[in-house]
Order: C-alpha cells, then sequence, then structure tokens
C-alpha cells in the first residue's frame, strides 16, 4: 500500500508537468524590473542567475511559482524573480510556505533563506519542514555570518569567528546544516557553491523534481563582511584537492590528478593515496545517494569537521516516501469519503459549548 501511494504521488507530480518547448520560457522570464541591491561581487548573484536558467527547464507554468523569504540579505530574493513570492517574518518562511503549499498543492514553492534567518530563529520551523516532508524547496544561501545586519558570527561561523559580536572570538560551536537536515530526516539533502555554476545548476534541478522536501545548502561568498571564508573550496587552483564531488555509485576520487580516495576505517573517513600500491579504487567508498539508511549520508556530512578530509559537495542523500501535504490530501479525501462533506456552524457549536448572560 505504502508503494502504491508513493508512486501515485510521484506520477502525479510529473502529469503536472508541461512540455519546456511548449512553454517556451527563458531566465529572462523570471528576472523582475526591480533593480537588485546587494553588495557588488556578492555570491547571491550567481545563485539568482542559475535559479532563473533552472526554473525554464522544470516544465512548470511561471504562474505556478513561488518564492518565500523571511529575513536577510538572500532573503529580498522574492523581489528579483518574476513570479509570486512573499518576503515574510525573520525565520518564518518555512512555516507560511507550508501553509501556502497546502492551500495549493499544485504550486512549486521555494524557499530564499540565509545561515541566521533559518538556523537561529527558523530553527525550529526549519527542522519541522524536514520532518513533516512538506513538498517544498528550501535554498540556504550559507555565508557563516549576519550580512544584512553588518557582520556578526551566525550560528554556522566557526569557532573563535572574531566580528563584530564577538571581538574575543566565538565560543559557540556552529551548526552543520546538512547534518541538522539529515537528522531531521530531510528526504533530499545537497551541497553546493556559488562559484560553480553548472553543478548548482545540476543541485537545483534535482532538487525541483523531489517530491517531498529538498535542502540544498549554498556556499556563497559575503566579499563585504566574510570574504574569502570559502575561497580554498572554490578557487580552481586548491579545489581539486580541497573538495570531493559526490556521484552516485562511483567510488569517491579526488585530487588534482584523482590520485586520491575516501575509504572508510569502522565509522572514520580516511584519505589514502592511490599511487603508493597500499589501496586501489576498489578499496574506496562508493557513493549511494538513494541508501535507506542516513548513516553513510552522516558521516559524509561530517567530513566538513576535518581539516585533514576534503569537504563533500553533491547530494548526500535522497529517498522517497509520500510528503505531508500528499498524505493530508489523502486523508481528508478518506474522511469525506466515510463521514461526507461536514458544515463549518455544526463543528464550531459541536461538544462543549455555553452561553454568557447577564445573569
Amino acid at each position: 500500500m505504502y508503494k502504491i501511494k508513493l508512486k501515485k504521488s510521484l506520477e502525479a507530480k510529473m502529469t503536472n508537468k508541461i512540455d519546456v518547448d511548449e512553454l517556451k520560457l527563458t531566465s529572462k522570464d523570471f528576472k523582475s524590473d526591480q533593480d537588485v541591491r546587494w553588495c557588488p561581487g556578492c555570491g547571491d548573484y550567481s545563485i539568482l542567475a542559475q535559479v532563473q536558467k533552472v526554473l525554464p527547464t522544470l516544465g512548470v507554468k511561471k504562474e505556478d511559482f513561488v518564492w518565500v523569504s523571511g529575513i536577510g540579505c538572500s532573503s529580498r530574493f522574492p523581489y528579483y524573480m518574476d513570479t509570486y513570492g512573499f518576503h515574510s517574518i525573520h525565520g518564518r518562511a518555512p512555516a507560511i510556505a507550508t501553509g501556502l503549499k497546502i492551500a495549493h498543492p499544485e504550486l512549486s514553492v521555494w524557499i530564499a533563506t540565509g545561515d541566521g534567518d533559518l538556523m537561529s530563529i527558523g530553527g525550529n520551523h526549519f527542522i519541522h519542514a524536514c520532518r513533516k516532508n512538506v513538498d517544498v524547496n528550501i535554498i540556504l544561501f550559507n555565508n557563516e555570518i549576519y550580512g544584512l545586519t553588518k557582520g556578526q558570527y551566525s550560528p554556522t561561523s566557526e569557532k573563535g569567528k572574531v566580528t563584530k559580536s564577538s571581538p574575543y572570538g566565538s565560543i559557540d560551536y556552529p551548526f552543520n546544516p546538512a547534518s541538522l537536515a539529515l537528522g531531521s530526516n530531510s528526504t533530499f539533502v545537497a551541497r553546493t557553491m556559488d562559484r560553480d555554476p553548472k553543478h548548482l545548476q545540476f543541485i537545483l534541478k534535482r532538487a525541483a523534481e523531489h517530491n517531498g522536501v529538498s535542502f540544498v545548502e549554498v556556499y556563497q561568498n559575503c566579499n563585504i563582511f566574510n570574504d574569502g571564508t570559502f575561497f580554498a573550496l572554490t578557487d580552481k587552483e586548491t579545489k581539486p584537492e580541497t573538495t570531493i564531488f559526490l556521484e552516485h555509485d562511483k567510488p569517491m576520487v579526488f585530487g588534482k590528478d584523482n590520485d586520491k580516495g575516501i575509504v572508510l576505517k569502522g565509522f572514520e573517513p580516511t584519505v589514502v593515496s592511490l599511487t603508493d600500491g597500499e589501496n586501489s579504487i576498489e578499496d574506496l567508498i562508493v557513493h549511494d545517494e538513494f541508501d535507506e539508511s542516513p548513516v553513510r549520508a552522516f558521516i559524509l556530512a561530517h567530513m566538513t569537521d576535518d581539516a585533514n578530509l576534503p569537504t563533500p559537495f553533491g547530494i548526500f542523500r535522497q529517498v522517497e516516501k509520500p510528503s505531508y501535504n500528499d498524505a493530508l490530501e489523502e486523508q481528508i479525501a478518506d474522511v469525506t469519503e466515510a463521514r461526507g462533506k461536514g458544515d463549518l456552524d455544526t463543528l464550531l457549536f459541536a461538544g462543549n459549548t455555553w452561553e454568557v448572560t447577564d445573569n
């Protein structure tokens, strides 16, 4: 029964799509007439450009896209998209997007948010959107700083970070957003970066095609208050040695000459050489993004905790299960069939009611 319901859910999502050639949409159709007011050189420009390139390829009518945001630099996003949108309140974008998706399940609902907006005041709303598997797409612009309020440390800033709000270094331990999403049972968890447009486009498209909550963390440079924090991962000279790109059913190989790999020693990922004769490509972890168990994905997400390991980018985990809005629609249909359509007045005055009189 579970598999039948899931299949119907996925088929319904695909049925709503229209042939891309029939829609004839381009990136220009998604550019609004608003002046983009991010700082020159901000990584947000790249994310905006890649989103505007991906949306026309999804087979969704322009009027069926909605962007929801909270508060922060990234939360200006709805203004710059020529779609429907909400610039909501701090941290509450997941809650508002959930209500929107429930009321209008036919819409493609996207959330633009930052590490302060989502990981701090919005943390509770985020984990419950993941737990419920609401069919929304959450894009986290992670620059590890509060940019809009001028450079305070954020929930993803590294321990010891010196900022205006931590002049002697932050004593907080940072969140690992990918790990938090996995721990909240998000059914799609991925990471990409602002300075790799092709990879960013690929991940965004995969997120859009997923039925259920999709969480995409984007490493994004704030060139004013946290410039260069990810440059070791994004600069073409250092990138091959500091990053590893996850590909389903492929061994975990990295390095400028693809001469290194990752093996598991117990639960510990370890870098090995592929040229010293001691290890071969057959010894390496083979990535399985569809693994029902989250254990491997957790291990990969925490590779960022060790400076001796490359930082993973790609899809950590993607599993299929009915979304919250699909389950709600089915429940409403079942109850209506069993008990009839119902009446609001009857519901309101049922049970314990009383009248207040002058006596």
